[in-house]
């Protein structure tokens, strides 16, 4: 199962490269000091390829989408005319050097725009009590930079592969998730049906539901959503996508087809504690929820 240990095994050597840390963090600023410069022949470029990226990325907003996750807009070197380059499913490498701190910080962040959109990409950013990197990024502000170490090949996407996909996520493992479904959808070519199931804390916590129920209105024979929250509020009202309760064993009986359908794939991100009940391992190495339904583990990616 080598697709599920791609990025996180990229991410930990590009950390120890990172980690002589922070020479190439200063070395960088000398070396890329035109990363915003305007090339005339610069013409919808591809800013990041497989692999080391070393590119300053300059935000342009930033915007509160809950009580502790922004959303973060950066400007793309080239402007208008670059494009990320990234392909389905990737993610960016963040190179942080937090105030106070000695050692820099590296983290894998997955862009939620549009991967062929001019000029920007963007990154949606949960912030974390004791988390360096979140904190660090919470506190830019418009016209400061971000260093991207790399960029992170994840799942290679290939349109009609599969008939159906299954995206499970939890929390704020829900961005690659988000990421694969538009980038399915976006694409006329794609006719893959896609079912999404999205489970967090509290209904504050459903981040990027705006953008699920957009698609499904302009999808609705393609794209299911099911939304599953664990700690309501008084005011909750469940209807037929929105339910209380956790991902377990008896929702995804009922949202999934079973093993029995044919060319499918199914997709997990979530907390590691969530991970491991819904695909095994862990103490014991369990079988895990789709393992008890009967999904082998060559259908099953985890991001």
């Amino acid at each position: 199962m080598a697709n599920l240990v791609n990025r996180p095994l990229a991410a930990k050597a590009l950390a120890v490269l990172a980690v002589g840390g922070i020479g190439t963090y200063a070395a960088s600023k000398i070396f890329i000091k035109e990363a915003f410069a305007q090339s005339p022949d610069l013409e919808l470029k591809k800013v990041f390829g497989r692999g080391p990226a070393l590119k300053y990325l300059r935000l342009h907003s930033s915007e509160s989408v809950n009580h502790n996750t922004k959303r973060l807009r950066f400007e793309l070197p080239g402007g208008e005319r670059s494009v990320s380059g990234l392909g389905l499913t990737s993610a960016l490498l963040t190179f942080s050097k937090p105030e106070g701190s000695w050692l820099p910080v590296v983290r894998p962040y997955t862009p939620v725009s549009k991967l062929d959109e001019p000029g920007f990409v963007d990154l949606l950013v949960k912030r974390y009590p004791d988390g360096k990197a979140s904190t660090h990024l919470h506190g830019l502000k418009p016209g400061d930079n971000l260093f991207i170490l790399a960029s992170l090949p994840g799942f290679k996407w290939t349109p009609n592969k599969f008939s159906r996909v299954y995206l499970i996520a939890g929390g704020a493992g829900i961005t690659p998730i988000y990421q694969l479904a538009q980038g399915i959808l976006d694409n006329p070519a794609d006719s893959t049906k896609v079912t999404v199931v999205f489970g967090v804390n509290t209904e504050e916590d459903l981040l990027l539901r705006e953008e699920f129920d957009a698609y499904k209105r302009a999808h609705p024979d393609r794209l299911d959503v099911h939304y599953t929250v664990s700690r309501p509020g008084s005011d909750f009202k469940p209807d037929q996508e929105l339910r209380s309760g956790y991902v377990i064993k008896d929702v995804l009986a009922e949202v999934m087809r079973g093993p029995e359908e044919a060319n499918t794939k199914v997709f997990v991100c979530g907390p590691p504690a969530m991970e491991t009940s819904l695909v095994g391992g862990g103490f014991g190495k369990q079988k895990g929820i789709l393992g008890e339904l009967g999904y082998s583990k060559d259908r099953i990616h985890r991001f």
